[in-house]
């Protein structure tokens, strides 16, 4: 994986491709990079856990949502932000680049615990989802726990899959906003 702090400058445009993966812990910022990063490149945003929930935050079915999936990356031009491992083979096998968060544990649970008491701005909910206080209380207070319970295995497990799916495509490893912001600054506007 590439260190976005240490990335080569030699054809600019090609540090990312037409096909990119956002993905990190709960918290490490995604929606907010993949925001920049869609403004300066103008690739088509999907925001995966807009798309996931139901009515009433339901569930899709493993296999509607993995259908619902290889249709929403059947374009040619795409950044997917999300963490739903279970399906991050499909991502991948499309992707040209992959960016991966690589945003403390802590931070992640400290952005989780915050984003439970106040919504970030922008956030747009699915269809039939109400956004309560007690709603976002409970699931971003339930992210901090899992955040630390798996602070150790979530990054191997992605790391795992990205170099069993990913290969072809290039990866960066962004390590703070810094990096985030040098990634985004070197990135020429198609």
């Amino acid at each position: 994986m590439h260190r976005a702090t240490v990335f080569e400058m030699d054809g600019v445009t090609a540090l990312v491709g037409p096909r990119v993966v956002v993905t990190g812990m709960p918290g490490s910022g995604k929606s907010t990079f993949s925001r920049a990063l869609s403004a300066k490149t103008g690739l088509p945003l999907i925001h995966l856990d807009f798309h996931y929930w139901g009515p009433n935050w339901t569930r899709p079915s493993q296999e509607l949502w993995r259908l619902k999936q290889l249709d929403l990356l059947a374009g040619e031009v795409w950044i997917a932000d999300g963490n739903y491992y279970e399906t991050l083979e499909l991502r991948l096998a499309r992707a040209t680049t992959v960016i991966v968060l690589d945003t403390p544990w802590w931070v992640c649970a400290t952005r989780s615990l915050v984003r439970g008491v106040r919504r970030p701005v922008g956030t747009v909910m699915p269809a039939g989802c109400e956004d309560s206080l007690g709603q976002r209380l409970r699931d971003e207070w339930w992210s901090s726990w899992v955040n630390w319970r798996d602070r150790r295995s979530q990054p191997e497990r992605e790391r795992a899959v990205i170099s069993e799916y990913g290969r072809h495509a290039k990866v960066y490893l962004v390590d703070s906003k810094k990096s985030a912001k040098a990634l985004i600054a070197a990135i020429e506007k198609r």
